[in-house]
C-alpha cells in the first residue's frame, strides 16, 4: 500500500514536470530503480506512465482550446520514426563525457528559450509550412532517437525546437510536446514490451499518477501562459545539468 501510494505521488509530481516543461524521468527513473526495478526495465516501465499521461495532457491543452492540429500528428509521426532506432539501441554510449557535452547542451538550451528576444509584430506569425515544417521534422527525428533511447530532458528538446524553427509560443508548444510524445513513446513501448523490459503493473500504478499531474498541468499552464512554463524550464533544465554533470 505504502509503494502504491508513492508511486502515485511520485507520478503526479512528473506529470506535472513533463507537461509544463520536461525532465520528469529524472524523478521517475531513479524512484524505480530504488525500488529495486533493474535500469533497463525501469526505463520500459517509465514509458507506460509516460505513453498515459500524455492522453491526459493533451485532453487537457484542447479542454482549453490550445491545439495545433495535423501539425502536431505529422511531427509525431517523425518522431515515432525515430524512436524505434532509439529503443533498439542496445550498448550505452552515453559514458561521462556525452553526459557533460549534453549538460553544457540543455544549459544553453534554456538560456536561448528564457532570454531570447520578443519578436516584433512583423515576424510572430507561426512557420509551419515550406522549409520550416521539413527543417522540423528532420528536428523531430533527431529527438524521436534521443527520446526512444534515453527519454528524460526530450520535453526540452521539443520546446526549443517548436519556439526557434516554427515560433510557437511555449504554452501552444507544449500542446504539441504531449501529442508528438504520446505518438513516439508507442514505439518505444512496443520495443521495450517486446523484449520484456516493462514491469506493467508498477507502471500503469504510476500511470494513475502521471496522468491526474498531467491533466492539471495542461490546464494551469495555458491559465498562467509562457511566464511559468519559463520557470519550470529554467528549474528543471538546471537540474539535469547538474545531475549530468556531477552524477
Amino acid at each position: 500500500m505504502v509503494e502504491t501510494i508513492l508511486l502515485i505521488l511520485v507520478g503526479c509530481i512528473a506529470g506535472v514536470i513533463n507537461t509544463i516543461a520536461g525532465g520528469g524521468s529524472l524523478l521517475t527513473l531513479p524512484f524505480l530503480i530504488f525500488l529495486g526495478i533493474p535500469s533497463n526495465v525501469a526505463n520500459g516501465t517509465n514509458r507506460v506512465a509516460i505513453l498515459i499521461q500524455n492522453i491526459f495532457s493533451t485532453a487537457g491543452f484542447q479542454s482549453k482550446g490550445v491545439s495545433a492540429y495535423p501539425f502536431s500528428i505529422h511531427m509525431g509521426l517523425s518522431a515515432l520514426a525515430g524512436s524505434f532506432i532509439g529503443a533498439k539501441i542496445a550498448v550505452d554510449i552515453q559514458g561521462d563525457t556525452f553526459n557533460k557535452i549534453l549538460a553544457i547542451v540543455m544549459i544553453l538550451v534554456v538560456l536561448v528559450m528564457i532570454f531570447k528576444p520578443k519578436n516584433t509584430e512583423k515576424y510572430t506569425a507561426e512557420r509551419t509550412k515550406g522549409k520550416y515544417f521539413w527543417a522540423t521534422v528532420v528536428a523531430f527525428f533527431f529527438i524521436g532517437i534521443y527520446g526512444g533511447f534515453i527519454q528524460a530532458g526530450t520535453g526540452i528538446f521539443i520546446l526549443l525546437a517548436l519556439s526557434s524553427i516554427s515560433n510557437f509560443s511555449l504554452v501552444k508548444s507544449n500542446s504539441v510536446k504531449v501529442v508528438v510524445a504520446f505518438i513516439y513513446t508507442i514505439g518505444a513501448v512496443l520495443v521495450f514490451a517486446y523484449n520484456s523490459k516493462i514491469d506493467w503493473q508498477i507502471g500503469l500504478t504510476m500511470a494513475i499518477g502521471n496522468s491526474l499531474g498531467a491533466w492539471f498541468a495542461s490546464r494551469w499552464s495555458v491559465q498562467k501562459g509562457d511566464g511559468l512554463v519559463k520557470i519550470f524550464l529554467a528549474v528543471m533544465v538546471s537540474g539535469m545539468a547538474i545531475k549530468l554533470w556531477f552524477f
